[in-house]
């Protein structure tokens, strides 16, 4: 007997399900960074060579240290719908901090270190009580940190201390020093805010606060340690940067304010909706 053979109407074809898309928009928006960064590194060795090597990338991914700590903290921000305007000043000012206090008074400069993150925290919950726009406050606040960093230091100089330049000039074998210090910050960032159930809800807090202030959590706490986290990896890219120059200035971070907003949309974050890529944004850096 011949099997029966059943006609299918135009228009009923299983479609994907919207779940399905979702997952794979978020892994091409999760991996064209890494393709950009493949093209860009591909154009370089057709260019040049002799970039890719050991020493070529020590000398292009030099700053990149740096730039990768401060888009990771622009990231955090983002992550709650806010925008920080201030972290390019807040690097410099740390970097005037950690060449002169750091080094004659390292107790002292601990201490201010500490305290500039807290008062990034405070900043976060400021904007939430008085529902504050982020950006005009951290704007505000960029002011304030290019002034006491040319109080602390009027013009160029200082000199970092002698472990955070040893830490800077740390050559590992095989795989240059850069390469393994970004992989190792977007490795770390990544499992604490991608894969913790804390991490959840502070990106929850951008995606949907409603819901997370239903559940219970506090918002008002999530955004404390969000800003926090920025102010925390704030201080290491201003350390970083001066590791690398061996002296400070008080405009050397202003760069970093754009540099990491770039950084963060090119790796696959987004302004609103608590949508953003660790290892997207260490890449787009």
């Amino acid at each position: 007997m011949r099997p029966e053979m059943t006609a299918i109407a135009p228009g009923t074809l299983p479609k994907s399900s919207p779940r399905g898309n979702a997952a794979r928009a978020r892994l091409l928006r999760s991996l064209l960074p890494a393709l950009s960064l493949a093209l860009v590194l591909i154009a370089i060795a057709w260019l040049n060579p002799r970039a890719i090597s050991y020493f070529g990338f020590n000398l292009m991914l030099n700053l990149a240290i740096p730039i990768a700590l401060a888009t990771i903290a622009q990231m955090f921000v983002i992550a709650g719908n806010e925008l920080d305007l201030s972290i390019g000043t807040f690097v410099g000012f740390v970097g005037c901090v950690t060449a002169t206090w750091l080094k004659d008074a390292p107790l002292i400069g601990i201490v201010v270190l500490l305290g500039s993150i807290a008062v990034y925290a405070l900043l976060g919950a400021l904007i939430h009580l008085r529902n504050l726009p982020s950006i005009v406050v951290t704007l505000g606040m960029s002011f304030v940190w290019q002034g006491l960093a040319i109080l602390i230091l009027p013009k160029p100089g200082g000199k970092a201390p002698d472990w955070l330049l040893a830490t800077m000039a740390f050559k590992p074998p095989y795989i240059p020093f850069p390469i393994l210090a970004a992989l190792l910050i977007a490795a770390i960032v990544h499992f604490g805010l991608m894969r913790t159930s804390y991490g959840v809800i502070l990106r929850g807090s951008g995606g949907n606060a409603a819901a997370l202030r239903r559940a219970g959590w506090s918002l008002l706490k999530t955004k404390v340690v969000l800003f926090a986290l920025t102010g925390l990896f704030g201080v290491l890219s201003g350390m970083a940067l001066i590791g690398i120059t061996t002296s400070a200035d008080a405009n050397i971070g202003n760069g970093y304010t754009l540099l990491s907003i770039a950084g963060v949309i090119l790796g696959g974050g987004e302004f609103v909706g608590g949508r953003v890529s660790p290892i997207g944004a260490d890449d787009g850096a």
